[in-house]
């Protein structure tokens, strides 16, 4: 009976330090980029002006993508952080605009090898956003504020290849909020009025009848060594309709940035022999 025993316990232990150890060599790179936005924009908001306005846009973007902990092979997370800033004029060029937004999206996606080179990742993610729009020609209402949080459609599509003897990975990452909530004040209601008091009704339900807002990256990673040269092309479409007010942005930009893979490391501890590197993005 003790031999049993033994044997029993000694399956036991080898079973755990090979969960163990398989656990240890999966190694998550981050894939990670900082890019920079040059385009075109053009504002409407009825609650400052009824003219559109256009002019230049500019951004900065911080994107993140890993492998989750759990399902490495099938589950990808991403982080996403921007900050934009549109200088806009009106067509007479005696007024100007100008719009600043912050924003956070984290989401998580299921990726699909659909080929050796091409893999396919729909996910949802949410987000919350944040920013105002200002012109200093207006002496009363001056500024009109911005703030929402949405659950979105997301994903990606990714495809790796080389030109010649130059490996190059081009994404393409849509984002569509489906729901949420936003902020938005009554048609001619003042800020002050806000500031004392009268706060109902500033948030509102978002949905596509009356929240819209299509975000399209596309990049092309040229891996020239061990940090890549992004270049690509961003679009987004933005509007709002609700309390007989109209808020539209749009903007189109080129995409200059670095990216590339990076390891967190234990230095008290040696990367295991057998690793497995499992990539965020393929």
């Amino acid at each position: 009976m003790t031999r049993y025993i033994t044997i029993i316990l000694s399956l036991i232990a080898a079973l755990t330090a090979s969960a163990s150890d398989e656990s240890a060599a999966t190694v998550r790179p981050v894939h990670a980029a900082y890019m920079l936005e040059v385009g075109g924009a053009r504002l409407a908001d009825t609650y400052l002006s009824p003219i559109p306005y256009s002019g230049v846009h500019f951004g900065f973007t911080y994107q993140r993508y890993q492998a989750m902990n759990f399902s490495p092979d099938r589950w990808t997370m991403s982080l996403t952080v921007g900050v934009s800033l549109d200088k806009t004029r009106n067509h007479a060029r005696n007024a100007s605009m100008w719009d600043a937004a912050l924003s956070a999206d984290w989401g998580m996606m299921r990726r699909y090898a659909v080929t050796p080179w091409l893999t396919l990742a729909p996910g949802a993610s949410t987000a919350v956003t944040g920013g105002a729009t200002y012109t200093p020609s207006n002496s009363n209402n001056p500024v009109s504020a911005k703030a929402s949080w949405t659950v979105n459609f997301t994903g990606l599509a990714s495809a790796r290849f080389h030109i010649k003897r130059l490996p190059v990975m081009v994404t393409y990452r849509p984002t569509l909020p489906v729901a949420g909530v936003f902020f938005s004040p009554d048609y001619g209601e003042l800020y002050y009025e806000i500031y004392l008091g009268n706060s109902s009704g500033l948030a509102h339900a978002a949905w596509w009848g009356n929240y819209f807002l299509l975000d399209n990256l596309l990049t092309a990673e040229l891996e020239l060594g061990s940090t890549f040269l992004s270049v690509g092309y961003r679009g987004s479409i933005f509007s709002t309709r609700i309390n007989h007010l109209t808020t539209n942005i749009f903007t189109n930009s080129f995409v200059i940035g670095i990216s590339g893979e990076w390891l967190s490391l234990n230095p008290r501890r040696e990367l295991p022999a057998r690793s497995r590197v499992i990539h965020a993005l393929y």
